[in-house]
């Protein structure tokens, strides 16, 4: 049909032969409708094409932007059949269900839209942009639409579940192979992608049950399904993730893998934790698309980034990344890890979990229910000819010790741990039992960061003038502060009113120079280290926050929020 109307197309002289043999080219590579392409390569106006084919069809043509949807009539044909045909439905008239279609001579479509509805069908012809678009909108699992696929449940779907221990396996199973359970959970999944979610928490207590993602940092809710399908819903996560559906009373940790379309895969690390009223599901979403490994990109300084390249392209010592969860170190490490990634390295990471699988690295999953935890895998690793090591974290002194050896005896070391800041990782260190001569000279460098939340462009506007006592608390400030101008977001569609779209980090890069180790080796506390690091130029995690905030990057608010005054 096509090329019937790619002829029909050039008989008209609407369009050239070479024109045509281009737009088949462009279909066999892109795929889509000869109509679509053409119009993409600029050689047709989709008016043009509309208005042709309503002719060729005798179908009328409409533009879906000036048509307002039933939402009723989205029941009626389910978005699966709405993507699989590219067909809108638009509204029902005397028993006729009035649909948007791309070629409305596709029988099939209309013969299975007919049965599976039992309304005629009646066609109407829009732009394939324009369908696509209205189905991704009102299809598209919005919290709205979450709410129209829950009013579709009927309170007997699912059954309760009695809390006793003897739970029955086979019900449970059945449960969460229900038809809807399956499509609310598949909802809740992708539209945390959607919404570029970083978690997702699905929550039990007494008499409710609610689903939260977590959107730049903060938690917001987006449902709150009924308390009788929760038993099903959290059994069938479970199944997705090759858990025990059986074991409800201790905490289990998986992984579920989607492919969400168009050549693109999302995992989910899910965490299993008993609560008192049934088990909390928690999503970490880690979406390799979205995994910046571009340094540059991070929210460096110029000098922060020469002093942590530096450090990793020493050929050994070891480099710290310090911060809470989820304040990116992650990102941090594999950005680094990316950079050193050459054929001439031998680079193993030990990971617990790993969260993205980087190619040509040689990355080991811990299970400590088997004695593989970070010792073990040092010590491993250092029979394997290794370069560069990575430890997912140091958490005691035998991993401590292991890696600092590993260090002095020319590798490369880089590691996470849970400090406050740079200089108070010196003392945690200590803390360990580490030897004040082994950290002065093994550590090259530490690193501190926090992920501040970003004022959206699209509503981005200057900040009213902020009352004395708010710029007290920032502490010391920059000559010129005073006179600059401070920018907070509106709110607008774009970021859902909240102002902000996305994250950056701020960093505070402490380089191991000599007087910071001769501290060290005296005994220093992390008051006197801070002082000196910051004589010798190091930007605080504050002065970082506050270089953003003059920056117009991110707000006053959002400073005082992830950093804390210097001298407190």
């Amino acid at each position: 049909m096509s090329e019937k109307i790619g002829d029909l197309l050039v008989k008209r002289g609407i369009i050239t032969p070479d024109q045509l043999e281009k737009a088949l080219k462009e279909q066999k590579d892109k795929g889509g409708k000869l109509g679509s392409a053409l119009t993409k390569l600029g050689l047709l106006k989709e008016s043009e094409l509309l208005q042709f084919l309503s002719e060729q069809y005798s179908v009328p043509s409409i533009k879906l932007t000036e048509f307002e949807i039933d939402p009723d009539v989205l029941k009626i044909i389910p978005s699966e059949v709405a993507q699989k045909y590219s067909v809108m439905p638009l509204s029902i008239k005397n028993s006729n269900l009035i649909v948007a279609m791309v070629d409305p001579s596709n029988i099939f479509a209309l013969d299975d839209i007919k049965f599976l509805t039992g309304y005629r069908v009646e066609p109407l012809i829009a732009a394939e942009s324009a369908i696509l678009e209205s189905i991704d909108s009102h299809y598209g699992t919005t919290t709205a639409g979450l709410d129209n696929l829950l009013d579709s449940f009927d309170a007997e779907d699912v059954d309760v579940v009695d809390q006793a221990d003897d739970v029955d396996v086979g019900s449970l199973e059945k449960e969460s192979e229900d038809a809807p359970v399956i499509k609310l959970v598949n909802a809740i999944l992708t539209d945390a992608v959607t919404k570029n979610c970083s978690d997702i928490h699905i929550e039990v207590y007494e008499k409710s049950f609610r689903v939260r993602f977590r959107i730049d940092g903060n938690l917001y809710e987006v449902m709150r399904p009924p308390i009788k399908m929760k038993n099903a819903i959290i059994s069938r996560l479970k199944i997705m993730a090759k858990l025990d559906i059986a074991e409800r009373r201790l905490p289990q940790d998986g992984r579920i893998k989607l492919k969400m379309g168009k050549g693109r895969e999302m995992d989910y690390r899910v965490s299993v934790l008993p609560t008192l009223f049934g088990e909390k599901v928690v999503l970490r979403l880690l979406d390799k698309s979205n995994l910046q490994l571009d340094m540059t990109k991070l929210g460096f300084d110029d000098t922060q980034i020469k002093d942590f390249q530096d450090a990793i392209h020493k050929p050994f010592g070891m480099v710290l990344v310090t911060g809470p969860t989820g304040s990116g170190k992650t990102t941090t490490l594999y950005s680094a890890l990316s950079e050193l990634n050459k054929t001439t390295e031998n680079i193993s990471t030990a990971e617990d979990p790993v969260e993205f699988n980087l190619d040509g690295i040689n990355q080991v999953q811990m299970h400590e229910d088997i004695g593989l935890n970070f010792a073990a895998a040092l010590r491993s690793f250092l029979r394997q000819d290794p370069d560069i090591i990575l430890v997912g974290e140091i958490r005691d002194f035998e991993t401590c010790e292991i890696a600092i050896k590993a260090a002095l005896t020319g590798h490369l070391v880089l590691s996470t741990l849970h400090t406050n800041d740079a200089p108070s990782t010196v003392n945690r260190l200590l803390n360990m039992g580490i030897e004040p001569f082994l950290v002065s000279s093994s550590v090259n460098l530490i690193l501190a960061q926090r992920l501040a939340r970003k004022i959206c462009p699209e509503c981005k506007e200057p900040a009213e003038k902020y009352p004395a006592e708010t710029l007290e608390k920032l502490g010391t400030l920059p000559e010129g502060f005073h006179d600059a101008t401070l920018y907070k977001g509106r709110g607008c569609e774009t970021c859902n009113e909240t102002g902000s779209k996305g994250r950056i980090a701020l960093y505070e890069v402490m380089p191991m120079t000599e007087p910071l180790k001769e501290l060290v080796l005296q005994g220093a506390s992390s008051i006197e280290i801070k002082k000196e690091a910051i004589a010798q130029g190091m930007m605080s995690l504050r002065q970082s926050g506050i270089k953003k905030m003059l920056e117009g990057t991110t707000t006053l608010e959002e400073v005082l929020k992830t950093t804390v005054r210097d001298d407190k």
